[in-house]
């Protein structure tokens, strides 16, 4: 059997925040993954700069501002 629960760290231990079916004094194996709860400050830090180079930022500001010139719509006629 293989379930997924939620579970809270209180005093060092965990509190289910589900109802768990399983029998009494059953072993088992725990798998933790870790959730923030914040945001994750050095991420951001670490992610700086990592597209510098990859596009050309004058070219794109140029293409957008080119193709706001295009109509899509036709003139109504008078």
């Amino acid at each position: 059997m293989t379930s997924t629960i939620r579970a809270r760290v209180t005093g060092g231990v965990l509190e289910t925040l589900e109802q768990l079916d399983l029998p009494e004094g059953k072993d088992v194996t725990l798998t933790i993954h870790m959730i923030s709860s914040t945001l994750d400050f050095e991420a951001f830090a670490r992610a700086v700069g990592g597209w510098k180079g990859t596009i050309d930022a004058e070219k794109l500001i140029h293409e957008i501002y080119a193709d706001r010139l295009i109509s899509t719509r036709t003139l109504p006629r008078l």
